[in-house]
């Protein structure tokens, strides 16, 4: 379970999350939604520990993720933009990482590597790789230790829609087993598929948290993207009610 309760945190006069309290649990895939500068960069990056809240707390299976760094071994990042060293090669930098990680994990997840058959381009330099190729790296190292937290940011990008199945039918297989999926992607009609709930931020606030199939009912819409604007548009004439947090 990842808990955040009343995180904030600022940046000059821009407040990027504001008292933003969030449960999110185990078998759930989570889409996170909203306008630029809504706050779900700040969100990830706070639960990766690459920035530092100002206040409040989040923690993961009720262990603090700001007194003990511990527990980030247990989440997998796929970032937006992937920043590998330009001249080592793929199967180097996967064996490296291997090497740091020894003896943290008893199980390695390889499932991606061999579906995006990764050993076709373990010979290439980094920097000599598409930018498809690159995610798909850097989606077998976001999966390649088996974390039980698995945050992918924008995951579908630069992917040919093969990969793009692939890769969904791997994040739902995950789900499946119990583990936490945090997504975002500016196409939501990637997410589809895939999310179980809607976290929608704006102005680093929550505006609305709740399971998709309910959206999707009360919308009478089916599309995520449709979903969304309509849930909006209801929400700035007052009709819309945000309802429980999801389960």
């Amino acid at each position: 379970m990842l808990h955040a309760q009343r995180l904030s945190k600022t940046f000059g006069r821009l407040r990027a999350l504001d008292a933003l309290s969030v449960t999110m649990r185990r078998g759930q895939s989570v889409a996170l939604v909203g306008p630029n500068a809504a706050g779900k960069t700040t969100f990830i990056k706070c639960v990766l520990g690459l920035v530092w809240p100002d206040a409040g707390e989040l923690s993961l299976d009720g262990i603090s993720l700001l007194g003990d760094p511990t527990p980030r071994r247990r989440i997998g990042y796929m970032p937006q933009i992937e920043r590998f060293p330009d001249h080592m090669r793929i199967g180097r930098l996967f064996d490296l990482m291997r090497e740091i990680r020894r003896g943290t994990h008893e199980r390695t997840d390889e499932d991606l590597i061999r579906a995006f058959q990764i050993e076709r381009i373990a010979h290439q330099t980094a920097g000599t790789l598409s930018g498809g190729s690159r995610q798909k790296v850097s989606a077998c190292l976001a999966f390649l230790f088996d974390p039980d937290v698995l945050v992918l940011d924008e995951p579908t990008a630069g992917l040919d829609p093969l990969s793009v199945e692939v890769l969904k039918e791997k994040v739902r297989a995950e789900r499946a087993r119990g583990k936490l999926i945090v997504l975002t992607s500016h196409i939501l009609s990637d997410l589809d598929e895939i999310a179980t709930d809607v976290l929608y931020l704006i102005d680093g606030r929550m505006r609305f948290y709740r399971p998709i199939e309910e959206l999707r009912t009360e919308s009478g819409e089916t599309r995520l993207d449709r979903v969304v604007a309509q849930i909006m548009r209801a929400s700035a004439d007052g009709a819309f009610h945000s309802g429980k947090p999801a389960p």
